[in-house]
């Protein structure tokens, strides 16, 4: 067997065994099209400076994807990016370890992001990059003593390196100088695209969304709006799964985000989520099995809306104290993140857990210097306006201390926005569609405009979100797309019900009246749902949580409007079974599936390089 035989087969072994654990965790659509585009702009990092000696692009972009988005996209982008521009510049023995070199800057990436999360700045970013130049020559100059023969001593590895030293030092230095122009820029793109996937108000699932809160606001509070309420919640609690969560869709595995952004809908129309289950635990108790793969700020803040939603503490969920990592993700400047959306609804999370707003004031202070020209929000600061970051940011601001200024231009930008369909699109001359118009239809609530009054050619928000409603009940994202339809009916009936973040708990159904969803098993026991706290008596609903959760004042209660008219005050509740662990992770829930494809693929990679060690050097003269 040639040399050439040998990589190509231990190629087609590592990246099989990769592709093989990375589609048994069932990745998200846009997590395949994000390595997938990563990839194919780390080959073009590489070749576009092939006429320079070791200037390539391609380790910094590497390294900014396991930071930016994690340690399974950022080894794939590496080892991906080694095979696939090789076929350019020539395969050879060495290409096993180019990958195992980049793949192993993808991972890096990702333990800098846990490090310092993800709070490196610019000069920070292009020494990590700098360095992990200088590691990927080492170990090239390593693969060079083993793969040609010779003495196989760290003094002749010295002496090869020493050989080496001005390629590796043209690595780092232009590393450095690319990370230094682009390297931030690139942080907040990709951060931008995997936000919009984690986050229901950030990516697709957020202008599902807007869809629904767009859906919820246009209808006017008459028979017709709660037909079309009480049947897109029917349709929510169909779609639980026995497990207690939610999935993208009513077939897709159980999702944390999921069934976080269904239990915010469920809550808007006045269903408490421990009072629904499917011979299993209820949506609480999901998340609480869940709880350790809570990782991400928007997993954090979306959480904690949710419960307190269902009346549920925060602290020491699941073993976690979801408020206090949440605070401590919140930089000096008020911030989380440098993103608009994340630092809206870090606002929101905290407020809703009994955080004053008089603490939050330097958060508020953050989101109007953010605020654009035009009155609206990007994503960041300077990025162009859109409906989805300005509607959280609205609700924001008006969580953490009442309107203004800010807000009014905010609520001009919107009726600015608006497309003569009544909806609201994710950008500007983009399409619209249900997610983006939920987003515009909270942030107008929270501003204290009503949408209903804000149209265009006679059209407002909800004429286009009641036509985005299916006959069995369901919001439709778009026109022309059905995308993630629990996501997006979640999201919906928050706006169709008129409703601004952060929602008041939900008092719990009498025991004889908390059932199973239609077609359902019957529950084991009427008290327990599967829930994963419980609720002091006599505990108000407010933004800021109960004192009994918190063990301080909660402030000023929000008014919460339910579909059954009750205010703010919670039944008394009851301690509530352990929840049952589903029989997997959930396919997007970055736990075990991607656990197995990282330590599989890398274990494949090890397996490979020592096989390839072992038989150049049997083979050596």
């Amino acid at each position: 067997m040639t040399w050439q035989i040998a990589v190509y087969v231990l190629l087609a072994v590592v990246l099989a065994g990769g592709l093989a654990w990375y589609e048994r965790s069932r990745p998200p659509a846009r997590m395949v099209a994000l390595v997938a585009a990563l990839a194919a702009l780390a080959v073009a990092g590489r070749l576009a400076f092939a006429a320079i000696p070791n200037v390539v692009a391609t380790t910094d972009i590497v390294l900014i994807t396991g930071y930016a988005v994690g340690p399974a996209p950022g080894f794939a982008v590496g080892a991906l990016a080694a095979a696939v521009s090789n076929l350019w510049l020539g395969q050879g023995p060495w290409t096993p370890w180019q990958m195992a070199g980049w793949g192993l800057v993808g991972l890096g990436g990702a333990a800098l992001a846990v490090a310092t999360r993800r709070r490196l700045g610019r000069g920070g970013l292009a020494a990590a990059c700098g360095l992990a130049g200088l590691a990927f020559g080492a170990l090239l100059d390593l693969s060079v003593m083993v793969t040609y023969g010779g003495e196989q001593s760290f003094d002749r590895y010295l002496a090869i390196s020493a050989r080496g030293v001005p390629f590796n030092v043209a690595h780092a230095v232009g590393n450095i100088a690319l990370a230094l122009a682009a390297g931030p820029a690139l942080v907040r793109m990709v951060s931008r695209y995997r936000s919009r996937f984690e986050f229901t108000w950030h990516q697709a699932g957020a202008a599902s969304a807007s869809l629904l809160l767009a859906l919820v606001l246009i209808l006017p509070p008459s028979g017709a709006q709660g037909r079309g309420s009480a049947s897109a919640r029917n349709w929510l609690e169909r779609a639980l799964h026995p497990d207690g969560g939610f999935g993208a869709s009513r077939a897709g595995a159980s999702s944390p985000a999921i069934t976080g952004w269904a239990v915010l809908g469920l809550e808007s129309a006045g269903r408490n989520p421990l009072d629904l289950r499917r011979g299993g635990p209820s949506p609480i108790g999901y998340l609480r099995s869940q709880a350790s793969d809570l990782r991400s700020t928007g997993d954090l803040e979306r959480t904690t809306l949710a419960l307190r939603g269902a009346g549920v503490s925060p602290h020491g969920f699941g073993g976690r104290d979801l408020v206090v990592e949440l605070r401590k993700r919140r930089s000096r400047r008020g911030s989380f993140e440098g993103q608009v959306n994340l630092t809206a609804f870090g606002v929101l999370a905290l407020r809703a857990a009994g955080t004053p707003a008089s603490a939050l004031a330097r958060s508020a202070a953050w989101l109007r210097k953010a605020e654009n020209g035009d009155g609206g929000w990007g994503f960041q600061p300077r990025a162009a306006s859109d409906p989805d970051s300005t509607g959280a940011a609205l609700q924001g601001l008006a969580a953490a201390g009442g309107r203004g200024r800010a807000t009014r231009r905010g609520a001009s930008y919107l009726r600015r926005a608006q497309h003569a369909d009544g909806g609201f699109a994710l950008a500007a001359g983009g399409p619209t569609n249900s997610q983006s118009t939920a987003w515009a239809v909270q942030g107008l609530i929270a501003a204290g405009t009503n949408p209903a009054a804000v149209r265009t050619n006679g059209r407002n928000a909800f004429d286009y979100l009641a036509k985005r409603q299916a006959g069995d009940g369901h919001y439709r994202y778009s026109s022309s797309s059905d995308q993630t339809p629990v996501w997006v009916t979640g999201q919906a009936l928050v706006a169709v019900n008129r409703e601004a973040f952060p929602l008041a708990a939900v008092p719990r159904a009498p025991a004889g009246r908390r059932s199973s969803p239609p077609g359902a098993p019957k529950s084991g026991t009427g008290a327990s749902s599967g829930g994963g706290g419980s609720v002091a008596s006599g505990t108000r609903a407010a933004v800021g949580g109960s004192q009994a959760a918190s063990g301080r004042d909660s402030g000023k209660p929000r008014r919460a409007r339910t579909r059954n008219g009750v205010r703010g005050e919670l039944a008394s509740g009851e301690p509530v079974s352990a929840p049952v662990a589903p029989s997997g992770a959930p396919a997007d829930a970055g736990g075990l599936g991607t656990l197995a494809y990282v330590g599989g693929g890398f274990a494949l990679l090890v397996a490979a390089l020592a096989a390839g060690f072992f038989w150049f050097r049997r083979h050596l003269p």
